[in-house]
């Protein structure tokens, strides 16, 4: 095959590509869309949140009482369901294999079944994920994380002492090497607040500490490729409302519309994003990659967070106006590992992406439980497009699962997680909801119209308590 050189030659390859590759993960959220832009592109998924009606998503039966704690759990028991084993061997060629989360064993069982994984290795993702690992790769870029000292905090005295020494004040916030931010960061000012959170901090041999600013959050995905970094438009964060999620540091969605932040600061995070990921290259990581980043009351943009891998934002920037005018960026993660020879202009696509015109105005919100039960869903919302009504009332209008298919503020996409017969307890995952337009105002709170598309989203939900579902097992020995 030919030497890619444009983008219109990227495109066409991707089209016409005949090799059989697997989006493998609990649900085809993350990644939704790509096969319209790729050929013989599959999403292999636990969750079925289309109801057996997206003509690219496999969902296997479910095995009864399987329980997972990870998604590398879940990806690992897809890999070795006999339904999953059956559908890659009768569609024949040589698959591949994407995933959202990965481990050692999931490569193990890939190489057994004749799987090509299409990503950095385990190991060096590991490493990478790392949140001290972070700052040190951040820091050999020349790209500042938020004043902090990285050690233990076996006792709250340590912790204090070490803040001392690196001038952070008594105002701290303290995260865990591995884990969802909303549930491994911690905010400590008091040793009250530490002793609430002592198991988890101590347990560490080295955590990262910071001085707490007042900040906003914003998150920007790239790709590291042989020809240079590509980095996609700045996006909001949605972090710790309420409403959403009952995590206070935990992310909830995004936004991305073109004037969320002043060019200086777009400017400042991509060339954050560029040097971060050439400066990852040097580490031996290629590919699709995400830097959350904090921005505070001065402007200064500091490092946040790395995902070495695609994330919860993905899918707003595979979808975003630059995409559609040249590629999702997650066709150059696959270029990547292709084979094929190219040579892109890193420089002209990072100065068009960045141009206010490729950048159009979406919203994205992850619903979770964020009450005290222990329940089982009755009746769930089904995936499809929602209208909202001038009473503000909610309901379902058609079944689609394109984000494009949204024709006005009144309409939105609505993608299940968690569906009837599903547990029901704080934290769970009940869907993702999009939107065109701002769900936040200019003070980064909640505006009125997506509240009332969460509120309207979430009454369509049901459930009865596990101890009623019990009873009424009693009542029915021959069931």
């Amino acid at each position: 095959m030919k030497r890619i050189s444009n983008i219109s030659e990227l495109r066409l390859v991707m089209r016409r590509n005949e090799r059989p590759i697997y989006f493998i993960s609990a649900t085809n959220f993350n990644l939704m869309g790509i096969d319209e832009w790729v050929g013989s592109f599959t999403s292999i998924c636990y969750i079925d949140c289309y109801d057996g009606r997206h003509p690219n998503v496999f969902v296997p039966s479910k095995i009864p009482n399987a329980q997972f704690k990870t998604i590398e759990g879940i990806n690992n028991h897809l890999l070795q369901h006999k339904e999953v084993i059956d559908y890659i061997a009768r569609r024949g060629g040589r698959p591949v294999a994407v995933f959202l989360m990965f481990d050692e064993k999931t490569e193990e069982i890939c190489k057994e079944r004749g799987i090509e994984v299409w990503h950095p290795k385990a190991k060096l993702r590991q490493r990478c994920d790392d949140k001290m690992e972070t700052v040190r790769i951040g820091n050999k870029a020349g790209v500042p994380s938020v004043p902090n000292t990285l050690g233990p905090a076996r006792t709250y005295e340590e912790l204090r002492c070490s803040a001392r020494k690196a001038g952070l004040g008594a105002d701290l916030v303290v995260q865990t090497a591995f884990g969802d931010s909303g549930k491994t960061t911690f905010f400590i000012a008091s040793k009250d607040d530490y002793n609430r959170h002592a198991a988890k901090i101590s347990a560490e041999n080295e955590v990262k500490i910071m001085k707490r600013i007042n900040c906003r959050s914003a998150t920007i995905e790239a790709c590291a490729t042989a020809s240079g970094t590509l980095v996609a438009p700045l996006m909001t964060e949605v972090v710790g409302k309420p409403e959403l999620t009952p995590y206070k540091g935990g992310w909830a969605g995004n936004e991305i519309f073109a004037g969320a932040f002043s060019e200086k600061v777009r400017a400042k995070a991509r060339d954050m994003a560029y040097r971060f990921g050439n400066q990852l290259s040097e580490e031996g990581y290629r590919g699709y990659f995400n830097l959350d980043l904090l921005i505070d009351e001065n402007n200064e943009v500091y490092l946040g967070e790395l995902n070495p891998r695609i994330s919860g934002a993905s899918s707003l920037t595979n979808q975003a106006a630059f995409a559609y005018a040249d590629a999702p960026l997650f066709l150059f993660h696959l270029m990547e590992f292709l084979g094929i020879e190219y040579d892109i202009d890193v420089e002209e696509l990072n100065d068009r992406w960045a141009r206010e015109e490729f950048i159009d105005s979406w919203s994205q919100l992850i619903l979770k439980c964020t009450e005290d039960v222990d329940g089982i869903i009755t009746d769930a919302p089904a995936t499809g497009i929602y209208r909202m009504a001038l009473d503000c009332s909610v309901s379902y209008d058609r079944f689609d699962h394109h984000r494009q298919a949204i024709k006005s503020d009144e309409e939105a996409l609505f993608m299940r997680f968690t569906g009837r017969g599903d547990p029901l307890k704080k934290g769970v995952d009940l869907g993702a909801l999009i939107v065109r337009g701002r769900l936040m105002d200019d003070e980064f709170k909640l505006n009125e119209r997506v509240r009332n598309w969460i509120t309207g989203i979430k009454r369509l939900y049901a459930s009865k308590p596990v101890t009623e579902i019990q009873c009424d097992e009693e009542k029915e020995p021959f069931r």
